[in-house]
């Protein structure tokens, strides 16, 4: 079973990845993938796409869990090797709905992008950040 908080992470996903009006099969791709690296089922994701929750989206309280899904979202919006401005927009978005202050959002979107194109895993930069 999928957790509340997680069905509002994979819709947020879901929400980044048509942020640039073009839904590109390397972003669905990476939907299924971060599904199955969190043992979320295909069709289970299939069913929340297709009846999506109407409560509020739940926002994590765990800084690491935080971290985690910004960098989802970043490498959703490099998925397709670019990112346009809707899609920085997005992630500044979530960033500041995710309680980071304003004056650290520019920075954090900068580091998370700039790790997703360098392929820093999620682990390292939480460490970093930790640290």
């Amino acid at each position: 079973m999928i957790t509340l908080e997680l069905k509002s992470h994979f819709l947020r996903l879901y929400q980044m990845a048509l942020s640039d009006d073009q839904f590109d099969v390397l972003e669905l791709q990476m939907l299924y993938h971060f599904a199955d690296e969190r043992g979320v089922p295909k069709e289970e994701l299939d069913k929340l796409f297709l009846n999506p929750i109407s409560t509020d989206l739940i926002i994590p309280e765990e800084l690491n869990t935080r971290i985690e899904y910004l960098y989802d979202f970043t490498r959703i919006i490099w998925a397709d090797g670019k990112i346009t401005d809707d899609e920085l927009n997005m992630l500044k978005k979530y960033c500041r709905k995710f309680n980071f202050l304003d004056e650290n959002i520019n920075d954090l979107s900068s580091y998370l992008i700039d790790c997703v194109q360098k392929n820093i895993q999620k682990e390292e930069i939480i460490s970093q950040l930790n640290s």
